[in-house]
């Protein structure tokens, strides 16, 4: 491990247990020193955010570009989001299970902190407040490591917060900021056994594969989102029409994002038409993007557009392209979900109750909805505040992790005297 990313971690994990006995008041007050702060080092963030776009702008995509860019107004979301956390009930030292045993010891379950949580990320320079926030809220040193399109925007947005600890009288030894970008670093953090509590990687699918297969510490898989839309034969199709839009083109780039349509039968012929118009030539109309549809075999037959290809059903695009399918039943829509979705967030479209009821108890992802958007699978719009990222395992977290989850619990057990 290189001696710089070592001493960074030595000194979290040094400076972890004073967060850990400090009072929610004290954490409280670092959050919105870390808030004021964020606002203050404005222009800072905003400079520094103008190196990154203007060095990376000639290889980054319309989209990318737009994860990476910063502005007064998102610069102000992220202060209000650390605010937010700021807020939430504190989740360290609730007491989740109380048991009195027939020899008189009463047994609690209390929440505690994790210890460090290390993150890696890639172009999202929010992620950076957003991921500080929790970790510091729920009594955890963070270690923040990014990647390289965004580095001097994080650098600068990890110094704000580093100065709100200061001003809050905590070490800015809780806020650890990676700056080596390199595969290297990332390496060393998934070996760095008995320094990191746990390590959550927020990226793309090679990422999160690696810190799966490598990662020595503790770590929640997440992210990858091939989140699928189903258009049931009872759908309401305006309904539809304006979900699958939503999924798609509200922000393409991040993981609840739509990347696959899956349409009934019964209505294909008169649905995918109406699909096809609107998001292409009524979007292109509204001088917005439109969407290409990559259409397997069926869907081909019934409108203009791309033929998938192999991979395009198990792609995660990130970008204005959507994998089209026709399907027979909501159980072959289960079972299309079942062998290429990565558990993030599926959605049925339906009119039928019995058609939702079997969608929702058989598609085992993270978040299933009814009638409703995938983008809707974020903390902050389940009520969990800002989150550290979507995880799709099933053990420890699942779904947006929030305070909760970034806690662990410990057994204290009270006597007067008992001995077996």
């Amino acid at each position: 491990m290189m001696s710089g990313t070592r001493e960074i971690l030595k000194a979290a994990k040094a400076a972890a247990p004073v967060l850990a006995a400090a009072s929610p008041e004290q954490k409280h007050r670092a959050l919105l020193a870390i808030a004021d702060r964020l606002l203050s080092e404005q222009d800072a963030i905003l400079s520094a955010n103008r190196e990154d776009m203007e060095q990376y702008q000639d290889t980054l995509g319309a989209v990318m570009s737009d994860r990476l860019l910063l502005t007064p107004e998102r610069i102000a979301g992220m202060s209000a989001g650390i605010r937010d956390a700021a807020a939430l009930p504190d989740p360290v030292g609730r007491v989740l299970r109380r048991t009195e045993r027939p020899n008189g010891l009463v047994v609690e379950k209390v929440a505690v902190p994790l210890g460090v949580i290390a993150i890696i990320y890639e172009s999202r320079p929010n992620v950076t407040s957003d991921a500080a926030a929790l970790a510091l809220k729920a009594g955890s040193a963070v270690i923040l490591r990014g990647g390289k399109e965004a580095f001097r925007s994080n650098a600068a947005i990890a110094r704000a917060i580093r100065l709100g600890l200061s001003d809050a009288g905590l070490p800015p030894e809780l806020a650890g900021f990676v700056e080596d970008t390199s595969r290297e670093s990332a390496k060393e953090l998934m070996e760095a056994e008995g320094l990191i509590d746990l390590l959550i990687p927020r990226g793309g699918a090679g990422l999160i594969r690696a810190c799966m297969e490598r990662a020595k510490v503790p770590c929640i898989q997440t992210g990858t989102g091939i989140c699928h839309i189903y258009a049931d034969a009872a759908a309401n199709q305006d309904m539809a029409l304006d979900i699958v839009e939503n999924a798609k083109t509200s922000r393409p780039s991040v993981c609840n994002a739509a990347e696959v349509l899956l349409v009934h039968r019964a209505i294909a012929a008169e649905f995918l038409p109406k699909l096809q118009r609107r998001l292409t030539a009524d979007r292109e109309g509204r001088g917005l993007p439109p969407v290409e549809l990559r259409l397997d075999g069926r869907a081909a037959a019934l409108i203009p557009g791309t033929a998938a290809g192999e991979r395009d059903f198990d792609t995660e695009f990130l970008d204005y392209i959507l994998a089209v399918a026709v399907v027979d039943s909501v159980e072959d829509a289960i079972r299309h979900i079942a062998a290429h979705s990565t558990g993030h967030s599926e959605a049925i479209v339906t009119e039928d109750a019995d058609a939702a009821e079997r969608f929702t108890r058989a598609v085992d992802s993270a978040a299933v909805y009814v009638n409703a958007s995938t983008r809707f699978t974020d903390g902050g719009e389940f009520g969990l505040g800002c989150e550290m990222g979507i995880s799709t395992q099933k053990l420890h977290a699942r779904g947006p992790m929030g305070l909760e989850e970034l806690t662990s619990y410990r057994y204290i057990v009270h006597g007067h005297g008992q001995i077996r």
